[in-house]
């Protein structure tokens, strides 16, 4: 059994370490008392070397040991679940507005692979096959929330669709830029703030790694969870033995209608965010579908209220129509103006933070130029080569004509990407991954962006993709570097190497760059953007917020309804962004997403001892990742039959009613409350 030192012993050591230097501070005031003007000078060093000490970590793998790391293997499996969990959540973020983290499945699954399987024994393989796996994960969220822009367009015929080239390049820029920014804060914010800032998911991947002789039920618990959920979700969608979405319109309450999308990612997705983010959203929902609309429909009735070409009661009786209509010409302007809002206020209460983490970083970056490390795991990528990478990178977005940027755009690009990898590396030290306000960065960025090429001149529809392209990089960037931040510190726990962590993360944006631009092709082919199946509801906010800036046509009254709507949110201290982008998404996936937070309400609730409840949660956490995984998987696979017209074929004859649904989804969640309660048997 290998002997792992608890955090909380650290902290005990941290914390003697400050009653000796009390206590030989009060021995340095009786010595200038006596008069003993030469032991100063040593109590003095002896108080200096105690501060050092107090900062020294020890990592779980020494400095001074080398074990297998950087190794074929781990490039092997790393590269193939950076391609899987970016498809995964490329599928997941369209559908529900966000991305769930995939290092601790991706962890998870190369344990069980790589010791269970290959009986072999490395935490620093298993490390390196989480950093180049996640990186597929954060590369999507950046694409997903901006580039579907351009495919919305081109269904427009406003511009040709982009080239999988273009796309590739894109993602693949930001996502190098996001690791070369953020190599220099590592020694400020991972180094020397440890203690500090906790990196919740950075530090949580450790402890799963750090636990490795649990490898393989960890791991058996993910491909269940994924095993399970690709079963149902091809029931579902597949062979459409049931309907995945179930819901009813009220007669006598026009324009509302309640529903529920009976998916396992969404009950993974409740149960991941937990019951108060999920009823954040849930209460968005509630406010569009069952206050917004109704009042749409009562006192607009025979009125044609702009964007819609026809009146609201045309609205809800023409074939195609109903709800759904008053929710696709009215609610995603309110629903746009509320996410737009949120973002920019995560943003603005964040800029004491900004600053101090700018100021901080530009330190760190002019020691680290000075300084020559030699310890193992205090080595990073040399500085001179990430100025370089960066200056190449910055001239051939303004010379190919591939980004449609100017010089301007390139400066812009730079001078946000360092801003926001900045920002974001700091904020996921904080409060996590998952609430990392990227898309309020991109909005910002969005904004400045198509203001400055508008007063440049870059107008029209050129100036509109310029902004698109340069908002997909930042957000990339702002993805990437928070996602690096969180792998370093768990390579800083368990004691890799940076500069082999740093190269891996590149790994991981080459491959699942390389796939990104497919995914995005395949699901717009299968479904279409901006539809109920795939709202992507980030990209078609920030394509209206950059047509309005350009053309100065916006429904500007529907997008202050939901600003001033997020300013009360605000005012009332709840968090702005789950409930607008509950606002602005179906209220059937904000009803799904809720169920699976109800879980985790019950599973909490169990009681039992605090190692008794973390290992429920925990448990749940590896199924519910593996559930995010296989629907996603499965996503990609019936979108390959629509696109090659082989779906219709494996369609069942009969189909379950409603009801069928409805029990099949609560038999799926009850599943995952015996899994979560699974883990006291095991202990």
């Amino acid at each position: 059994m290998r002997f792992i030192l608890p955090f909380s012993t650290l902290i005990c050591y941290n914390h003697k370490a400050m009653l000796i230097k009390n206590f030989l501070l009060t021995k340095k005031r009786r010595y200038l008392l006596w008069g003993q003007q030469d032991s100063i000078e040593n109590k003095r060093k002896d108080i200096e070397k105690m501060d050092n000490n107090k900062k020294e970590f020890k990592p779980y793998i020494p400095a001074d040991k080398v074990v297998p790391e950087f190794t074929v293997t781990a490039l092997l499996i790393g590269i193939l679940l950076a391609i899987v969990f970016g498809a995964a959540n490329a599928y997941l973020g369209l559908l529900v507005g966000m991305t769930v983290s995939a290092s601790i499945p991706a962890a998870v699954i190369s344990m069980g692979i790589i010791r269970v399987i290959l009986r072999k024994d490395s935490i620093l393989e298993n490390n390196m096959v989480q950093t180049i796996g996640s990186a597929g994960e954060s590369v999507a969220a950046g694409a997903i929330f901006t580039l579907p822009a351009l495919f919305l367009w081109a269904e427009e015929g406003k511009i040709a669709f982009p080239s999988i080239l273009s796309i590739a390049m894109i993602a693949l820029f930001g996502g190098i830029l996001g690791v070369c920014f953020m190599v220099p804060l590592r020694q400020a914010l991972i180094v020397e703030e440890h203690g500090t800032l906790p990196f919740p998911e950075g530090t949580a991947c450790a402890e799963v790694l750090l636990a490795g002789e649990e490898g393989g039920s960890k791991a058996g618990t993910v491909f269940a969870g994924l095993g399970i959920a690709a079963f149902y979700k091809f029931l579902a969608d597949g062979m459409q033995l049931f309907p995945s979405e179930i819901g009813h319109a009220f007669k006598n309450y026009s324009g509302a209608q309640i529903g529920m999308q009976v998916l396992p990612a969404l009950g993974g997705v409740g149960y991941i965010c937990g019951p108060k983010i999920s009823s954040y959203m849930f209460a968005g929902g509630t406010l569009s579908w069952f206050v917004l609309m109704p009042m749409i429909a009562l006192f607009g009735g025979d009125a044609t209220i702009f964007p819609a070409s026809v009146t609201v009661n045309e609205l809800l009786t023409m074939p195609g129509g109903g709800p759904s209509a008053l929710w696709s010409n009215y609610i995603k302007y309110i629903g746009a103006g509320a996410v737009a809002t949120g973002g920019i206020i995560s943003l603005i209460k964040s800029l004491p933070l900004i600053v101090r983490t700018f100021k901080q970083a530009i330190g760190s970056m002019k020691k680290n130029a000075g300084s020559g490390k030699q310890l193992r795991t205090e080595q990073d990528l040399p500085f001179p080569l990430l100025i370089g990478v960066i200056l190449v990178i910055a001239v051939l977005i303004w010379i190919l004509p591939i980004f449609p940027v100017n010089l301007v755009g390139a400066l812009i690009i730079v001078v946000f990407g360092f801003f926001f990898a900045t920002v974001s590396s700091r904020m996921v030290g904080l409060i996590g991954s998952s609430n990392n306000p990227v898309s309020g960065m991109t909005i910002a960025t969005l904004l400045f962006a198509t203001v400055i090429l508008k007063v440049t001149g870059t107008t029209g529809l050129t100036g509109m993709v310029g902004a698109i392209s340069i908002g997909g990089i930042i957000c990339i960037v702002a993805a990437i570097a928070g996602d690096a931040s969180q792998d370093l510190k768990t390579g800083f726990i368990v004691g890799a190497t940076p500069s082999k962590q740093q190269v891996g993360e590149i790994i991981g944006v080459v491959a699942s760059s390389a796939a990104i631009g497919f995914v995005l092709y395949l699901l717009n082919e299968a479904w279409g953007y901006g539809t109920e199946k795939i709202p992507a509801a980030q990209a078609t906010m920030m394509k209206m917020l950059v047509e309005g800036i350009m053309n100065e046509e916006l429904p500007w009254a529907m997008i202050l309804i939901g600003v001033f709507i997020a300013i009360v949110v605000e005012i009332l201290k709840m968090p702005v962004m789950p409930f607008a982008v509950g606002m602005y998404l179906p209220f059937s996936l904000s009803a799904g997403i809720m169920a699976g937070g109800i879980v985790r309400i019950f599973v909490e609730k169990k009681k039992g001892t605090e190692a008794e409840k973390k290992a429920r949660t925990d448990r749940g956490l590896l199924f519910t990742s593996g559930m995010i995984a296989g629907e996603g998987i499965i996503g990609i696979l019936l979108a390959v039959f629509a696109v090659v017209k082989i779906d219709s074929k494996i369609i069942l004859p009969f189909h379950l009613p409603q009801v069928g649904s409805l029990v099949l989804y609560i038999a799926l969640l009850v599943l995952l409350y015996v899994v979560c309660m699974k883990a006291d048997k095991e202990k």
